[in-house]
């Protein structure tokens, strides 16, 4: 039976450097991706991230809306609501609760009323 070793090595320190250079930048593009859909900074895609979040929440905890049915987005503090209302003063209680919230720039009021 032939036993063969094989050496084994530490990564060199020009390896090492070369993984976290790597990781640094795989990091940053993927921080990057979802920024780079509205050219907004990482801070606002924050804040954005927390307006909507917040609508959402007094929504569901609202009993004339039905949040289920509709969607929120926003983008650099313009909220954009869609999806379906039952009727005209859910649909304006959704925008209601959307312009209420702090940080909200405008709402663009895209539901449809479907009884």
């Amino acid at each position: 039976m032939n036993d063969k070793t094989f050496p084994t090595s530490a990564p060199t320190l020009g390896a090492t450097l070369r993984r976290t250079a790597l990781l640094v930048v795989l990091t940053a593009s993927l921080g990057a991706c979802a920024v780079m859909r509205g050219q907004e900074s990482i801070g606002e895609y924050a804040t954005d991230t927390r307006i909507t979040a917040e609508i959402k929440a007094s929504m569901a905890s609202d009993k004339d809306v039905a949040a289920t049915a509709i969607s929120v987005e926003t983008m650099n503090g313009v909220t954009q609501l869609s999806g379906f209302a039952k009727s005209q003063m859910e649909k304006d209680r959704g925008a209601a609760i959307a312009r209420e919230t702090k940080g909200v720039r405008s709402v663009r009021n895209d539901i449809v009323v479907r009884p």
